[in-house]
């Protein structure tokens, strides 16, 4: 049995159509986009910051979060926050779907595809009623690093006593 609980982390702000369209084009957030689509993926807001800057070397750090946050809003980036709380950012549909599997301890993660996975969440959304438009899937646990190590361990600890 599965219980479906509707609980949101943070509240979803989702833009009128076309609001992307409609807004006006500007350099600086041009520069962080291209910024975040000529490096790697998974790059975090200091990182599109320092890329940025060499495009435009007069842009500061809260542009780059502001454009990062309102690229996000238009769908065109995607925002991915591993264990560390560090958000990384790549582009949206520059690449084949994947979700990620993510180290509580170390922060490491993986960026994994499976299709029986994106099979049973469309099933889920179908016996709901759901009209499934996208999805984000994270598993957290232990790389195979800090799986044999006591640095799991100590993790495990650490966050058994924040609990308490």
């Amino acid at each position: 049995m599965i219980i479906v609980i509707n609980m949101p982390k943070k509240p979803f702000i989702k833009r009128r159509p076309g609001a992307c369209r409609a807004a006006r084009r500007s350099s600086r957030r041009d520069a962080i986009l291209e910024a975040l689509i000529s490096g790697p993926g998974h790059r975090n807001a200091e990182q599109i910051h320092a890329a940025a800057r060499k495009r435009l070397p007069g842009i500061g750090i809260a542009t780059v979060y502001r454009a990062l946050k309102f690229l996000c809003g238009c769908g065109k980036i995607s925002e991915f926050i591993p264990a560390d709380g560090v958000a990384r950012y790549e582009p949206a549909g520059s690449r084949a779907h994947h979700d990620h599997l993510i180290c509580t301890s170390c922060g490491s993660f993986i960026e994994a595809v499976d299709p029986e996975i994106e099979r049973l969440q469309g099933r889920l959304a179908a016996r709901h009623g759901f009209k499934l438009s996208s999805h984000k899937l994270e598993i957290y646990g232990l790389c195979p690093g800090c799986a044999g190590t006591g640095a799991a361990r100590n993790a495990l600890r650490r966050r058994t006593r924040k609990a308490r």
